[in-house]
């Protein structure tokens, strides 16, 4: 055993050493039945961590030593020495010093000797291109473009047409109008393939172009170094919607290791010099500095007080940059509009910019995090925002966490400060180190990602050697949970002509498999992947079950020691996108700090390629079914305004009742405001619950930003958001003419609203973090700007509760719309069952 071991081929196709012997050989599941015994290259104990590390993170870490890239292979081993003096340190705590580093308690207040050469000044980027193609087009062209975030930093160049079958070649030089000693250190070369189609007679449309793939690279590596010789960059075909130029800077750096059916460019990057071109450090920068003005001007007052959707002009820009000192004296929390007035193809410019960064006042964390947008790629900014971040506390960090990681995809090296600093923050608080896992891990199936993201993951396990076994537990009790799903989705597919049948044989078999000990043993005794503090002790069987929609999610019902006996309800959802309503519910329990609305918090998390966990509120029902069972009649469920108030009636008596409807009046006016502000749509009753103690709160955000469902070319949804009679008679207690209750439900509503629009800039920056997040509604700037629409920027204060009374009084007018909808939804679920 200290000599050898055990090999297979996995599920991936990919190569696994099986160090851990208690795994199982159905946990394993090799892709054939055959194990390879292999002598071992080093130590055992060494062996059998990178071993736990590669099944955790879902990538063996021989995949990463065969990757033949420096920039890995310097990062991995940083990491491996920050992470072994991290564990030494760990070593040589208390007790009470290490749960304290581990578990702190939420109580803390908010709060090189390569010569540099600069010679090149009048010498132009250029860059020989050949391109290697795998598809048939009688015309292709490449267009090429240097980025700094979305600037454009020069007019693009265009190879001439080239014809043939698979293999274009261009003897020619892309010269780009810019000199070398201007580039700043984030320049991204974007690459653009298309085809060039003939004019079709009587088309409208002048397109003659038809993108085919992109791929980008940095121009300097991550020591900082001017990239030259031959490149080769394997491309991708999906193209985002709206291209400018049809490039594509905002995509990844990564290029395509999917390699054998995407378009190849081969460049070639000249040399400049005899030594390497280095990007210069601040010191060196420093000797570019010019003097610069100093005055006022009052214009800037309302150009720094703009939302960050806005535009600036290019005199705005100039008028910013003249006045730096005095934005940063009297509006510091304007950098981000300062950094947009850069002109980032001049060195003087960035000198100037970097050297200002050096005395800029430290901004609160909360603005810092719009400087991590795609728009300020410059390292020096982006260091200075991460420093704004160290002064958050452990909770506000987690609020923001799944930003924070969507942002990393911008980050063009592994070791960047942001990585540095998650990594630090997560190290020492396991709350924040498990969902940077899972944030992390989720996204492990995508190709762009997965080398980065497995990077961080392996540095975060070695300097958390403690939580790998709990993390372990959790991964392979959701690949359980993957099994029995699959077994449902099998079931219902094989007995799809007998309903009943179908349900109760799944059921069964269900049943069956949870009370294997193998399923049993894995299943029980984990922290929840929702929330690490609580101890999912066993499965209660009995009152586990398959939901009936299409991907069958199930609903995992756990006892749990730690809660007095009382049970804890999971859903699993596997084949279905989470990461929308995550997104939703993360943004929703950060505003319920906000104002006194009390919107119902409840755990969300995405687990992998389409799979997720959503906590179950505990004493909870549908709109839907709440009215159901008070109707014998289906379709008249709906009109029965009674119905709400006599459920709450039956939870509560007595001073509970009077409690529960003051907790539905906060809890609705919150939801309402919410629901439209952020565009949800799709709010029929079944996706709209009532707690037994009067909390309404809404699931399921598969549609927002204004993005509602529509039938033969009919919006479904008419009103601003959901406000009906039955909602306004528990509101009023019953009491028709209780005009005093409606009166504080509105101004609930109103207050909420302008609460939202203080904090308008943070949650147009939030959205912004998320463009990258793979939501299929977020995917441009553009999307974003029904925020800007529904929280009325740049209006004041009494203009923008005007625009709201009208769409409160556009909900209560348009209220019976919704309750067609939700008769005709009822009947269809009525028909259903």
């Amino acid at each position: 055993m200290e000599g050898h071991m055990f090999e297979c081929v996995n599920q991936a196709a990919v190569h696994e050493e099986l160090e851990d012997e208690t795994r199982r050989l159905c946990d394993v599941r090799p892709f054939w039945p055959m194990l390879k015994l292999v002598t071992r290259n080093c130590g055992r104990a060494e062996r059998l961590l990178d071993s736990k590390i590669g099944v955790l993170i879902g990538k063996g870490l021989h995949e990463l030593d065969a990757l033949q890239d420096q920039e890995v292979k310097d990062f991995r081993s940083k990491m491996f020495r920050i992470s072994e003096e991290k564990m030494q340190q760990v070593q040589l705590m208390t007790w009470s010093e290490w749960l304290q580093a581990c578990f702190s308690p939420q109580l803390e207040p908010g709060g090189g000797a390569t010569p540099v050469t600069d010679g090149v000044n009048d010498k132009q980027a250029e860059a020989s291109l050949k391109v290697t193609m795998h598809f048939d087009q009688s015309q292709v062209q490449v267009r090429a473009g240097l980025f700094h975030g979305t600037e454009l930093l020069c007019k693009p160049a265009v190879s001439s047409e080239s014809s043939g079958r698979s293999e274009h070649v261009w003897n020619s030089t892309l010269e780009f109008d810019i000199t070398v000693s201007d580039l700043p250190r984030m320049t991204r070369l974007c690459f653009a393939v298309y085809a060039v189609m003939d004019k079709v007679k009587k088309q409208k449309s002048t397109k003659n172009h038809y993108p085919v793939a992109w791929v980008n690279t940095m121009l300097f590596d991550y020591k900082g170094q001017l990239k030259t010789g031959d490149i080769i960059l394997h491309s991708w075909s999906s193209f985002p919607d709206e291209l400018e130029e049809m490039l594509n800077p905002i995509g990844t750096i990564q290029t395509n290791p999917y390699t054998e059916n995407t378009t190849a460019l081969h460049i070639h990057l000249p040399d400049y010099n005899p030594h390497p071109i280095l990007f210069p450090p601040f010191d060196k920068i420093y000797l570019y500095l010019s003097d610069g003005g100093k005055k006022f001007h009052i214009e800037l007052k309302e150009i720094m007080e703009r939302d960050p959707l806005s535009q600036l002009c290019e005199n705005e820009k100039d008028l910013i940059w003249t006045l730096r000192y005095d934005c940063m004296e009297n509006f510091p929390q304007s950098l981000p509009k300062l950094l947009l007035s850069v002109k980032w193809s001049k060195h003087e410019d960035m000198a100037q910019l970097q050297a200002l960064l050096q005395i800029w006042p430290k901004l609160s964390p909360r603005d810092a995090l719009e400087l991590l947008d795609f728009n300020y790629p410059d390292q020096y900014v982006r260091e200075y925002a991460v420093g704004c971040l160290r002064d958050m506390s452990d909770e506000e960090l987690s609020q923001y966490l799944l930003q924070l990681v969507q942002v990393l995809r911008y980050e063009p090296y592994y070791d960047c400060a942001l990585t540095r600093f998650l990594l630090n923050r997560a190290q020492c608080n396991r709350n924040i180190g498990h969902f940077l896992f899972w944030h992390l891990r989720s996204e492990m199936h995508m190709p762009a990602v997965a080398v980065q993201f497995s990077l961080i993951l392996e540095a975060y396990c070695r300097g958390s050697i403690p939580h790998i076994e709990v993390l372990k537990k959790q991964v392979e009790a959701l690949s359980k949970l993957k099994s029995v799903n699959e077994l449902i989705k099998l079931g219902t597919i094989k007995n799809a002509r007998s309903k009943t049948k179908e349900a109760m044989l799944t059921k069964e078999a269900m049943m069956t498999c949870l009370r294997q000990s193998g399923y049993t043993e894995t299943l029980s005794d984990l922290h929840s992947p929702l929330n690490p503090s609580v101890l999912l002790s066993g499965i209660n069987v009995e009152k586990c079950r398959y939901m009936d929609s299409k991907m069958k999610p199930l609903w995992i019902v756990y006892n749990n020691k730690l809660l007095g006996g009382d049970t804890l309800g999971i859903i699993f959802k596997n084949g279905d996108g989470t990461r929308g309503c995550i997104s939703m519910v993360l943004i929703m329990n950060h505003w319920n700090k906000m104002c006194l609305c009390r919107i119902v918090p409840y755990g969300c998390l995405a687990t992998g390629d389409r799979s997720g966990l959503i906590e179950v509120v505990s004493s909870a029902d549908t709109i839907a079914n709440i009215q159901l069972t008070s109707s014998n009649v289906a379709a008249a469920a709906a009109f029965n305004k009674d119905a709400l108030l006599n459920w709450l009636k039956e939870k509560n008596s007595g001073d509970a009742l009077e409690k529960a409807i003051e907790e539905f009046t906060l809890s609705c006016a919150g939801y309402c405001v919410a629901t439209y502000v952020l565009g949800i749509g799709d709010r029929h009753s079944d996706n709209i619950m009532v707690r037994s103690t009067g909390q309404l709160f809404h699931i399921d955000f598969g549609h927002i930003l204004g993005n509602f469902k529509s039938k033969f070319g009919i919006k479904r949804e008419r009103v601003p958001f959901i406000l009906t009679h039955d909602f306004i008679h528990v509101i009023q207690q019953g009491k028709t003419g209780n005009t005093e209750k409606f009166g504080s439900f509105r101004n609930y509503c109103e207050q909420a609203y302008l609460i939202l629009r203080r904090n308008g800039n943070l949650f147009i920056t939030l959205f912004a973090l998320m463009l990258t997040a793979g939501l299929p509604e977020l995917t441009s700037v553009k999307d974003i700007q029904y925020l800007k629409d529904s929280l009325a920027l740049g209006k004041t204060d009494d203009e923008a509760l005007k625009q709201f009374r009208q769409k409160f009084d556009e909900a209560l007018r348009e209220s019976w719309t919704t309750k067609v909808n939700w008769m005709a939804h009822n009947v269809v679920k009525d028909n259903r069952s």
